[in-house]
């Protein structure tokens, strides 16, 4: 007979956002009863995420502390015409290592792998094998929602861990490595020494198109560790992504697009419109959600609308970027908009990644002679803002 579970909180998708939540609730609050429902047989599916130190907020990183699997002091970045190492801290969470904390930190009941959600309301939560989970509220972590009502580009990639013949000798990641041929958008190679003989390589691209060729890119990935002296020796994991990035559209609409009540993750529409990255805003929602004294449904979705429309609006800016990358600059030429933003400060770069730009940031970046055509530029935000479905709401 199918199980009826009672709990105060149902979380809805198991990857990072989802899992942060259910992280930060069984620290902080540990009183209430928790349902963590996921499709896969493991919680964070098969990814890798990484931020910068500066990206979380001090008095938040007791959250991210326990599934940060690797860290590094500092990291390269190498265009065509400019190369610098920035003195920053560099994190890396590992997918496995999320779902191992997970499930030492929550009661085995409180776990739910391999279920797929038939229906879902602000209370309750239909299974696809006939339980039903009956809750004060319910949070939807379960991907995006209706991503054609947003003015998207992609970010896309794949990523492999490999396993060399000799170690590699670098001791800190490359993070953007542009030197490449400049193909379908701006391309870019990322790094992680993950171990002596082991390296993380993804080949990623910011395209006007989300399809992606896995053949090609491996192909890609294997001459490119040739080309440093890298000898495969086995390709551990891989894995393929798709993100967007936003140049404008209509939150409230993004919003109604996926059932209504309390939102967290890319379902939320919380993720950095320029870099696509949804960690730093998986930390501050499971803070939040931590801290609320009422954890009731009609009161989760107030409190989680009310962060991601507040932070929608403040990121004008770099939906604005965002425009000016995909519609001023031509694809093979994209790659001079990162390379002339890498010469500017290393705390504004921070605060950029962070999603926390100042005014005196805004008005560094957009000083001087621009990396693209002045008109294309124009038209770029004009298009944005009046005619790129771009809303004031």
């Amino acid at each position: 007979m199918p199980t009826h579970h009672h709990c105060d909180l149902a979380i809805l998708g198991g990857g990072l956002a989802g899992g942060l939540i259910a992280l930060a609730l069984a620290e902080r609050r540990p009183e209430l009863s928790i349902r963590l429902v996921d499709a896969g047989t493991r919680f964070g599916g098969n990814h890798l995420w990484s931020f910068f130190d500066s990206d979380v907020d001090p008095a938040d990183r007791w959250i991210i502390a326990p599934v940060v699997g690797h860290r590094w002091h500092g990291y390269d970045v190498a265009f065509p015409g400019h190369r610098r190492t920035l003195d920053a801290i560099y994190h890396s969470v590992e997918s496995a290592q999320l779902d191992a904390v997970l499930r030492a930190s929550l009661p085995a009941e409180a776990l739910l792998t391999g279920r797929r959600v038939l229906a879902a309301s602000a209370t309750a939560v239909v299974l696809d094998d006939g339980e039903r989970i009956e809750a004060r509220g319910v949070i939807d972590c379960r991907g995006p929602g209706d991503l054609s009502l947003l003015d998207c580009g992609w970010q896309k990639f794949l990523g492999q861990e490999l396993v060399l013949e000799q170690p590699h000798g670098r001791d800190r990641p490359v993070v953007m490595d542009a030197r490449v041929e400049q193909l379908d958008g701006y391309r870019f190679v990322y790094c992680l020494p993950l171990g002596p003989d082991r390296m993380f390589v993804e080949d990623t691209y910011y395209s006007d198109g989300p399809e992606i060729d896995v053949a090609i890119l491996r192909e890609r990935i294997r001459a490119y560790a040739e080309a440093q002296g890298w000898r495969i020796a086995e390709v551990a994991r891989e894995e393929q992504g798709v993100l967007p990035v936003a140049m404008g559209g209509d939150f409230d609409e993004y919003w109604r697009s996926t059932p209504p009540g309390a939102k967290a993750g890319m379902r939320a529409g919380l993720f950095h419109p320029l870099t696509g990255y949804s960690l730093p805003d998986a930390v501050r929602t499971a803070a939040a959600i931590a801290a609320a004294p009422d954890c009731s449904a009609d009161a989760l979705a107030e409190l989680t609308h009310g962060l991601a429309r507040t932070t929608w609006r403040r990121r004008g800016f770099y939906r604005m970027l965002t425009a000016m990358l995909f519609r001023a600059a031509k694809p093979e030429a994209r790659y001079r908009v990162l390379e002339r933003f890498y010469r500017l400060d290393a705390r504004l770069i921070g605060r950029f990644y962070a999603g926390r730009s100042i005014w005196a940031d805004k008005a560094r970046v957009l000083a001087g002679r621009p990396p693209v055509p002045v008109a294309r530029a124009v038209r770029a935000i004009w298009n944005m803002r009046a005619g790129g479905r771009e809303k004031r709401t």
